[in-house]
């Protein structure tokens, strides 16, 4: 059987993946193939049965559209493994259509609800402010925000909103969460359907997004939700970029409700450089980087490991999600 994988994962973890009969194909930085025997395999000859996403596909200069453009035209593949929870992209649908089985990784969950505490924290603290004394050599103390007290919106209280839902709870912090069909060990202190997302929006001190993108959560916080808002609450974005109406975003901070908006994920990626987020005094620019946790490295490892014991056998994969993608297409 013939797998295929980046450089960088090979490199990392071919030894250890090792199985009796299975084979790896390697993906270059450049975009070209190289064989189990070294040599240069063109795209027409190659037929991995097997295909597994790492995270360095999406570094600078990685070879991410070569990648996925030879998943989605390979006859042969018949399972891949992503390294990211979200599958609403269009390759993952392509390869469903061509019979292709997909599955999921949760294994960002812990890196980006510690990119959300972060965040939030340093808004609160007005950390900005030391680093701002610190740069010309001054000495002013001030007080700021306490997290214990306040209230926190997660939209979205899947793995990535659960793990920020009990960071958040550690700290005082009381949590509402939404969900489309809440369920009873949900970690929060309060449950909403989206349906009544209205009703607990003008509670929250910090709302954070980590909702998937679907028809349905298209421009959900659009300006009816945002004037909805506190004045001095904290909008946190590690969903989509499709959640967020960023015209409407614009003028809401214009107005001072929210008082900071938090972007890790936009609608066109990378963020233009002529967009006014980049230069808006109270939007704080990330490169959809709060996945970016060393160990999540260690767990697609474990994952792809795991899985590549159960296809060998037969068995059901994990996190497979080949269903949800046909149903999300309906």
């Amino acid at each position: 059987m013939l797998a295929l994988l980046t450089r960088t994962a090979h490199d990392s973890y071919a030894d250890e993946l090792a199985r009796p009969g299975v084979e790896w194909l390697v993906m270059e930085d450049d975009g070209s193939l190289t064989g189990p025997d070294g040599s240069g395999v063109p795209w027409p000859e190659a037929r991995p049965e097997v295909a597994w996403g790492t995270s360095d596909l999406f570094r600078e200069g990685a070879p991410v559209l070569a990648f996925f453009r030879f998943l989605v035209d390979c006859p042969s593949l018949r399972w891949f493994q992503s390294p990211a929870a979200g599958y609403d992209s269009a390759p993952f649908r392509l390869m469903v259509d061509h019979g292709v089985r997909v599955c999921n990784a949760h294994v960002n969950s812990l890196p980006i609800a510690e990119f959300v505490l972060r965040a939030v924290l340093d808004e609160f603290q007005g950390a900005a402010e030391w680093r701002r004394q610190a740069d010309v050599f001054e000495w002013h103390i001030h007080d700021w925000r306490e997290v214990a007290g306040t209230t926190w919106l997660v939209v979205g209280l899947g793995h990535i909103g659960g793990a920020v839902a009990v960071r958040a709870r550690a700290l005082g912090a009381r949590v509402v969460g939404c969900r489309r069909t809440p369920a009873p060990d949900d970690p929060a202190d309060l449950m909403v359907t989206p349906d009544r997302l209205g009703e607990v929006i003008g509670d929250a001190d910090v709302v954070v997004l980590s909702a998937p993108a679907t028809a349905g959560s298209r421009r959900l916080v659009d300006a009816g939700f945002l004037a909805a808002m506190k004045p001095d609450s904290v909008l946190v974005n590690v969903g989509r970029g499709s959640l967020v109406d960023e015209a409407a975003l614009l003028v809401a901070l214009d107005t001072g409700t929210p008082a900071v908006a938090v972007l890790d994920v936009f609608e066109h990626e990378p963020l233009p450089p002529d967009h006014p987020f980049w230069t808006h005094p109270r939007v704080r620019v990330t490169p959809h980087n709060a996945a970016g946790g060393f160990g999540r490295l260690r767990r697609q490892a474990d994952l792809f490991d795991a899985n590549l014991d159960r296809w060998l056998a037969g068995r059901p994969l994990e996190h497979d999600v080949t269903d949800a993608i046909k149903e999300h297409d309906r």
